[in-house]
């Protein structure tokens, strides 16, 4: 969050009580480019006072209104944006999901599910468990134990108290219990366009209770949360192989901070989908396919995503069957790119694109009787590799939507970063929607045996209002 303070001249203009500080400024005179820290703990945590209280989940929330709107009021900002890590993504979703359409409800108690949209502009959640935290161990009695007794409050991230604190009172007739699922948002409140998850999946690194968190919760976590429970479903993510926190953790990490600016900040959007795969036509029933997935942006010296089955976390592609074909498009990415991100020069002239590589591996895999079968398994070696290379130029006076070229590793016969591309690899925009640009490229014709004769990728480019304070 510092780093915002460098690279996108943010400032923290107090060092001491905030709430003092706020409360005696006069209206519209603090800078809207600033940031503000919520200590939802303090009230409860003896080492801030004599007297604490009980830790309440809805009054962290209601405090975090009243502060936003402080903010709001002292700096003549519009909206705001919340950054938050782990259970701090849970009381931001309370603040959107329930107290502001609460406290907002009309003389007739009626609630606008979408009022959070009033006074939030988009929010990022590191390492959130918005379907709250399970075991893979004790066959889910760990969390009957845990929900029953609320030992140490941690019943907050059981459904049952979850379910109390993201849904408005007035609307458990309609949003019941049996309905809820804490990966899920309203389709009627804060759009979950304008939420990003970012999601850990290295357990080894965290070494809570002497690494006792990290073996109950599995390998497919950051050692806290589980990948599966890390994300709201439909919102924009990506994933990296951090752990939930420490000197190693995904706050720290290159990783979090790229997504977070170019979340914020991005004016393109960029989404990624499989197409026209019918990977597993002429292979076994039993035989499964998995993809890794990375995504590489020029000038980072880390991958902004990465899926992969050394992680645990590879994408499953459907295996083709006559008469049930696999979806398609199928979505393997979302991300954000900034048009004002620093780019290198040639000739002395900053070059027009902004570039990134979409690296693909694609491995099967037999399974017979609930194991797999590792008989004619070729260990750590790929049945398809290639990486998509991918330049896009953002929209420019007299042209609104983006322009993009695109070309497959495995054609070109230069090291990438002298890939200048050609005319032949410029993608058609195929799509007529106003501030879309949407094209495909098929996958080399050497790999459509495996892959699909119609197999390829689609981009689709939506071009993003940046916030500005």
């Amino acid at each position: 969050m510092l780093r915002l303070i460098t690279d996108h001249k943010y400032e923290v203009p107090v060092h001491g009580d905030q709430w003092a500080f706020l409360q005696g400024a006069e209206t519209g005179t603090v800078n809207p480019a600033s940031v503000w820290i919520h200590r939802f703990y303090d009230e409860s945590a003896a080492t801030f006072s004599n007297d604490p209280e009980s830790f309440s989940f809805e009054e962290a929330a209601r405090d975090l209104f009243d502060l936003v709107k402080l903010v709001l009021e002292k700096t003549g900002a519009p909206m705001v944006f919340l950054v938050a890590h782990s259970m701090g993504g849970l009381i931001c979703r309370s603040l959107l999901q329930r107290v502001i359409p609460e406290d907002l409800a009309g003389e007739d108690g009626e609630i606008d599910p979408a009022a959070g949209t009033r006074y939030v502009a988009r929010v990022f959640t590191y390492a959130t468990p918005h379907g709250g935290i399970n075991f893979a161990v004790g066959y889910g009695l760990l969390e009957r134990i845990r929900d029953a007794t609320g030992i140490h409050g941690a019943d907050i991230f059981g459904p049952d108290r979850m379910y109390d604190y993201l849904t408005p009172t007035t609307l458990r007739h309609a949003r019941t219990r049996d309905d809820f699922s804490g990966t899920e948002m309203p389709a009627d409140g804060f759009p979950v366009d304008e939420l990003f998850c970012l999601v850990g999946s290295n357990p080894e690194d965290y070494d809570v209770a002497f690494g006792l968190s990290s073996k109950a919760v599995g390998a497919r976590s950051d050692g806290l949360v589980q990948i599966d429970n890390a994300a709201v479903r439909g919102a924009p993510l990506a994933i990296v192989h951090r752990s939930h926190s420490g000197r190693y953790g995904i706050v720290n990490s290159e990783e979090g901070y790229q997504n977070l600016q170019r979340f914020l900040f991005g004016d393109l959007k960029i989404q990624a989908e499989l197409v026209g795969f019918t990977v597993g036509r002429d292979a076994p029933s039993d035989v499964e396919f998995q993809l890794d997935v990375g995504l590489a942006i020029r000038g980072l010296p880390i991958l902004l995503h990465e899926q992969s089955a050394a992680h645990f976390c590879p994408v499953q592609i459907e295996h083709w069957k006559e008469g049930d074909p696999i979806d398609s498009p199928m979505p393997l990415l979302t991300a954000f790119l900034s048009s004002k991100a620093p780019r290198p020069r040639v000739g002395g002239k900053e070059v027009p694109t902004l570039r990134h590589a979409l690296k693909l591996r694609l491995m099967s895999i037999q399974e017979k009787r609930g194991r797999f079968f590792f008989d004619d398994h070729m260990e750590q070696t790929e049945d398809w590799q290639d990486t998509l290379l991918v330049d896009i130029e953002p929209p420019a006076s007299g042209r609104s939507l983006p322009r993009a070229w695109a070309a497959w590793n495995s054609t070109i016969p230069t090291a990438i970063r002298d890939w200048n591309p050609q005319e032949t690899d410029l993608l058609t925009d195929t799509d007529a929607t106003p501030n879309c640009w949407r094209g495909r490229i098929d996958v080399p014709d050497f790999f459509k045996e495996l892959l699909g004769r119609n197999a390829g990728l689609r981009l689709t480019v939506t071009p993003r209002k940046p916030f500005s304070f």
